[in-house]
């Protein structure tokens, strides 16, 4: 498997960002670790392993990066407003920054003009910034693979609410778009998968709400649920990775 380490400067937040690229061709994938995770949670943990009947094909090229969550969800004693500030610079940092970077090492890899667009992904908390961002920006994200998140970002504030917290939140901003936004009509020419497990430390009520939100937009995503006995933990995960990735990508 292509392994290639790059650290950036992001402009947005101020510092360099490291992230790690695992894969020579194919679609980009980009995953965001869980919380308080860094870029190499997704070889550390074994994620690679899932994930290379593809990398090592090279059917996708993943981008595992760095989360910014000490500072912003977890800093629960620091003044929220700051916080959700400085979410807010990550994710101007993602959709700026590193994803014209992921197109361009996309279209070098592989000899393109153009690129089939980017799937982001996650676990856990990383799953919640993987959906955040694929409902903010679908005009960004063509899949999303979220695996045992939490949808609202009263995780992160509690009841603290502002604008930016509304934003990053889509058990709140998705209720109020419009049927006729036209958000909606590009969700529903992606790819979106959520996944939540009903057994140990796994929050499906969360998934539960987000799934209701979605059937009564008319957004189509396949929104499953796994038993009793899937705990929230990598073992599962990478079962799930096994199990839908082959959707993801159009394989079946």
């Amino acid at each position: 498997m292509k392994t290639e380490y790059l650290k950036e400067y992001s402009p947005a937040l101020g510092r360099d960002m490291e992230f790690k690229i695992y894969g020579h061709a194919g679609r980009p994938v980009i995953f965001i670790p869980c919380q308080d995770g860094r870029f190499y949670d997704f070889e550390n943990f074994k994620m690679t392993d899932a994930w290379a009947p593809w990398i090592d094909s090279g059917q996708v090229t993943v981008f595992s990066i760095d989360t910014l969550d000490k500072e912003t969800w977890s800093n629960k004693w620091d003044d929220p407003r700051r916080r959700i500030c400085r979410y807010e610079d990550w994710i101007r940092h993602i959709t700026d920054e590193l994803v014209p970077l992921v197109r361009s090492i996309t279209n070098e890899h592989n000899g393109w003009e153009g690129y089939p667009g980017v799937i982001v992904t996650g676990c856990s908390l990383g799953a919640t910034h993987a959906a955040n961002l694929f409902f903010r920006r679908p005009d960004l994200f063509d899949g999303l693979l979220a695996l045992s998140g939490i949808y609202t970002a009263e995780y992160g504030f509690d009841y603290y609410m502002d604008g930016l917290v509304y934003n990053n939140s889509p058990l709140h901003f998705l209720p109020n778009m419009p049927k006729d936004h036209p958000y909606i009509d590009l969700y529903n020419k992606k790819k979106a998968i959520i996944c939540v497990g009903l057994g140990p430390w796994e929050a499906p009520d969360s998934t539960r709400q987000l799934h209701h939100i979605l059937m009564d937009k008319g957004i189509n995503a396949w929104v499953d649920y796994w038993g009793y006995d899937c705990s929230h933990d990598w073992c599962w995960w990478y079962k799930q990775v096994d199990y839908f990735v082959p959707y993801l990508l159009g394989l079946k």
